[in-house]
């Protein structure tokens, strides 16, 4: 092999090797949002459903204390984004009436399949499944009176992109409603990347065209954040 193949097949291997690098950082970029370095935690699987319809969680994040707290009135149209199985969907559901609806959204079929099933059995008729994507929701235009977002929000791949589409599904008076648990306090049994402070979520949520109305503390594990839709 001459010197000039030998200088040839370096040059190519180190440009492989700057290809590689530039990829591997991308990906760690995106793993981590851009404002505040916070580590974006994996979509939970199918595999997670057990533990979303686990015996404690009535206890743990009392979802009637929160529903209560974040006020769901008969005739309202919402939507329960990273539904599930439809552990809150079915709560929306009876609470909104026959009169109002609920657009329960998922990235996974499977979750989806869950979900029918469940309000089949509860016999609710209210529920509309919305398979969206890591980017879109997929719901209709100013049409929801409120968006919830329980314990999912910290999974979004592309969370940026992902509250405009849910801001541009709020009505002008709609509202964006994030449970997350509290990051500031170390004895709640939840992997930290899954956690978020207040700093965070306010951070990261107001920049992209939302006000904070308030931060509710009512649940033993988590914060409720309410946000407004800033006119932009």
């Amino acid at each position: 092999m001459t010197n000039r193949q030998v200088t040839k097949r370096v040059r190519n291997v180190i440009a492989v090797l700057l290809i590689l690098s530039y990829q591997s950082a991308v990906a760690f970029a995106q793993d981590e949002h851009p404002i505040t370095g916070r580590r974006i935690a994996p979509v939970m699987g199918v595999s997670g459903a057990e533990w979303l319809e686990r015996s404690q969680r009535d206890n743990e994040e009392m979802p009637e204390t929160a529903l209560n707290a974040i006020g769901i009135q008969k005739g309202m149209t919402v939507a329960d984004v990273g539904a599930g199985v439809g552990y809150f969907s079915i709560r929306m559901a009876n609470r909104v009436g026959p009169s109002g609806k609920v657009y329960a959204n998922d990235v996974q079929p499977e979750m989806l399949a869950m979900l029918k099933q469940r309000a089949a059995q509860a016999k609710v008729t209210n529920i509309v499944p919305i398979l969206g994507t890591e980017s879109d929701p997929k719901l209709p235009p100013k049409s929801m009176d409120l968006i919830l977002l329980v314990d999912v929000y910290h999974e979004f791949s592309q969370p940026q992109v992902m509250l405009q589409k849910l801001r541009q599904a709020l009505k002008d008076d709609g509202r964006l409603v994030l449970l997350e648990f509290r990051k500031e306090d170390p004895r709640i049994p939840i992997r930290t990347e899954h956690k978020m402070s207040v700093e965070e979520v306010k951070a990261e949520v107001i920049p992209e065209g939302f006000r904070l109305e308030k931060v509710l503390k009512d649940l033993p594990r988590q914060h409720i954040f309410i946000f407004r839709k800033n006119s932009m």
